[in-house]
């Protein structure tokens, strides 16, 4: 049945025969190069296509300066970009529905990392590790009756 060990040379081979491999992650295109991914973020939902190019951004059929306004949003669109210093290098096309422009531009962030692992699988742990792509599953919470809205009361009045 089981094996006494009796040094620690057999407990160190015993050791090493049981670690499993990391898994390899593999390249997924489509039949023109590209790479897909969807993107999510409170009810908006990004489709991803990257491919190589200039760095040009289309959202929507509009770029990305027209489509997002807000610095701030066009920013936060970059970071997968930058941190895995891949700016300039990829054409990305989007199209995205629901929700608000900050929800918009963060499903695509999320659409925008996931498809980089996609066409690069070597950039997950860079990825990974700023955190793109893990969804952020914070959603509004709905209204309960009684209540004037999820959790503020209707006011008190004593008489």
């Amino acid at each position: 049945m089981a094996e006494t060990i009796q040094s620690l040379e057999d407990l160190s081979a015993l050791k090493t025969a049981g670690v499993v491999e990391a898994p390899k992650y593999e390249q997924k295109l489509d039949k023109q190069g590209r790479a897909y991914a969807t993107g999510k973020r409170k009810d908006a939902v990004a489709r991803v296509w990257v491919k190589p190019g200039t760095g040009k951004i289309v959202i929507n059929g509009r770029d990305v300066e027209v489509y997002f306004a807000r610095p701030v949003l066009r920013m936060m669109i970059q970071q997968p970009l930058v941190s895995s210093n891949r700016n300039g290098q990829y054409d990305i096309t989007c199209t995205v529905s629901g929700g608000g422009l900050s929800g918009q531009a963060g499903a695509v962030r999320h659409g925008i990392s996931k498809a980089l692992t996609h066409y690069e699988p070597d950039l997950r742990g860079v990825l990974k590790r700023g955190g793109f792509l893990t969804r952020d599953s914070r959603v509004v919470e709905r209204k309960k009756y009684g209540r004037a809205k999820a959790r503020r009361s209707f006011q008190f009045s004593k008489r």
